[in-house]
This record gives C-alpha cells, structure tokens and sequence, in this order.
C-alpha cells in the first residue's frame, strides 16, 4: 500500500474531535467532492457504508472561506489533511487510464485515501446505455422500445476508438499539448441527431475519425501499429475495450453533445405516440384535454431525469468504487 500522507492540523482536529466522542457516537468522516453535481452521486455509494459506528458527510472544497470547486481543488485541498477521516471522491478524467503517466495521474492513483469514477467523470455513469430505455420510460411514461441506445453507443464507440488511443497516447507525452480533448472532442461531435439517418451519421463520423488518424500518424510516427497493440492490451486491462469507449471520452461533451439530444428526439416520437393514443382512445373533446393535461403534468425534464437515472449501478466500473470504499474502511477498522 502506498505510504500515507502527512496529516495536517485539519485532519488531526477531526481526529481529535471524533476521540473526544461517546463511544457509542459515530465517527464522523469528511469526503470531499468536486462540484454540485458530485454530491448526490457519492451520497448514494457512501451511504452504504455507513452504520452505528461511522458516517460521511460530503464537503465542497473550500479556499480562503470561498467554495473552489474542481478536481485540482478537491485534490490539492486535501492533501494537507488527508487521512483516515478526511477522504476526497473525484472524477478519474484520463488519470485513472494514464497510470502514473503524468503527475496528476500518481497523485491521484498513488493515495489511499483518493477514490475516483473508473470511467471519466460521473456524467458519463449518466449516459450509461443499458439504462437510456428505462429513462426514457422515466420521461415520457411510454414503454414502447423504439431504438436501440445500446447498439448505437456501441457502433458510436467502436469508431472513435482508433482516434481514442491517439488522445490516450498524446496525453501522456511531451505532446499533451498537440492534440487536446477539446481536438478530440471536435473530431467525434456528431451533427444534428436523426434516428432515420444514424447510421449517415455514424458514416460520416467515421471517415472523420480515419482521416485525423490518418493525419497524425504521418506527423507523429512514434505511436507505431505495435506501440498501438500495446496500449490497446494495456486500456483493455483496465476495461476499456473498442464497445464502451464512451465511457472515458470527455463526460460533459458526451452528455450535452450526443446522449441528451440523442434521448431528447427519441422522447419526443415517444411523446407523440402517447398523446396521439390519447386522442384516439379519448370519447370527447372534454375527456381528451383532460388526459393531455394529466399526461403533460407528468412528463420529466430529460436532463434532470438522465441525472437521476442509476441503472449504471450495474455496471462493473462502479462496482469497482465500492469495492474500494469498502477496502479503505476494512483496513481503517482493524487498526
């Protein structure tokens, strides 16, 4: 296990805090999140570790009494007090996939007491697509199945992947800086959304992706077929696989550019069928406005719902935090 890092006088005060206490109270243990949006995703993992012995209160990052928000922020404020009580839950961004690669990557993955997403960021976890039917379903209250999310999120990442190990390998070189995220991102933005016309779409993503390699494999010829091989065996290793890149691609932009417009037209047809059936069904016109009226009551906003959805729980990556929280706590109890 890697060696602790020194408490400083915020960690030894909880400490001291929690030693002061009945010992029938809980200890109390800080986890420190990037964003807003962080704190629901890991209230729902750590409230599963809590009992009559412990609970976990989530924090913002705080600097000169003003919130400071992010993963360096959460990272850097912690480190002056990390330890068994005061843990820091963060997005693993390409961290967790670089292994040590830069100096984010060690920080993060070299600390007992720093637990990440496996995937990018919790946004992705959102978009999970084994999920996207049900929350479709949580939206329109229409259970009819009319596209597969999940074949197409696997077409959508088995295209990008040649370009995903391009990103992969520039962020860990002296080249970081020579094809960022946001190139990448550009590459894989997909035009308007059609289900009639996706498979156009992911056509011309294609010739996209096959041209910037391309490209780059004539400007950098270091990222050779073998050292591609290599890091291909390497990501696998780490479950990224050419079907679920779309988990470690940029979370924000896989939710606001292509899932939530994605879920957004499909929800709509969903929509229209519902009303459409209610006028049919409906006697009169008085009936009819009535069961629109109730209908359109019950629709939900599709980005607040994408972020309630938690069909990911499923998923292997997620299993693997919990896996972590509950090794952290184990090896916090037997001291």
């Amino acid at each position: 296990m890697p060696k602790r890092l020194t408490e400083n006088i915020t960690s030894q005060y909880i400490r001291a805090a929690n030693s002061l206490t009945s010992e029938k109270a809980r200890t109390k243990i800080i986890a420190y999140v990037e964003s807003y949006d962080d704190v629901y995703f890991w209230r729902q993992i750590l409230s599963r570790f809590e009992n009559d012995t412990r609970y976990f209160e989530i924090m913002l990052p705080t600097k000169d009494r003003f919130l400071d928000r992010g993963k360096k922020a959460a990272i850097s404020n912690m480190l002056r007090g990390l330890g068994d009580h005061m843990i820091a839950c963060v997005d693993a961004d390409y961290d967790y996939l670089l292994q040590g690669k830069t100096a984010n990557s060690q920080m993060m993955l070299n600390s007992p007491y720093i637990f990440h997403t496996y995937v990018y960021a919790i946004e992705n976890y959102q978009c999970y697509a084994p999920g996207l039917h049900d929350a479709c379903v949580m939206i329109t209250l229409n259970d009819h199945h009319i596209f597969d999310f999940e074949d197409y999120l696997k077409s959508f990442s088995r295209i990008i992947y040649p370009l995903f190990l391009w990103s992969i390998w520039m962020a860990g070189s002296s080249y970081f800086n020579q094809f960022t995220q946001s190139d990448f991102n550009n590459i894989i933005h997909t035009s308007s959304f059609s289900m009639h016309r996706k498979n156009e779409s992911l056509g011309r993503l294609n010739d996209k992706v096959q041209s910037a390699c391309k490209r780059l494999s004539h400007k950098y010829k270091e990222f050779t077929d073998e050292e591609k091989d290599k890091l291909s065996k390497q990501l696998a290793s780490l479950g990224v696989v050419p079907e679920n890149t779309y988990l470690y691609i940029q979370g924000h932009h896989l939710f606001n550019k292509l899932v939530a417009p994605m879920v957004r037209k499909v929800c709509d047809i969903l929509q229209q069928e519902r009303t459409s059936e209610i006028r049919r069904m409906s006697i009169h016109a008085a009936q009819c406005q009535t069961e629109y009226t109730c209908y359109e009551n019950s629709i939900e906003p599709v980005r607040s719902m994408l972020k309630k959805n938690t069909y990911y729980q499923n998923s292997s990556q997620y299993q693997h935090i919990l896996s972590d929280i509950g090794n952290y706590l184990n090896a916090m109890d037997a001291e």
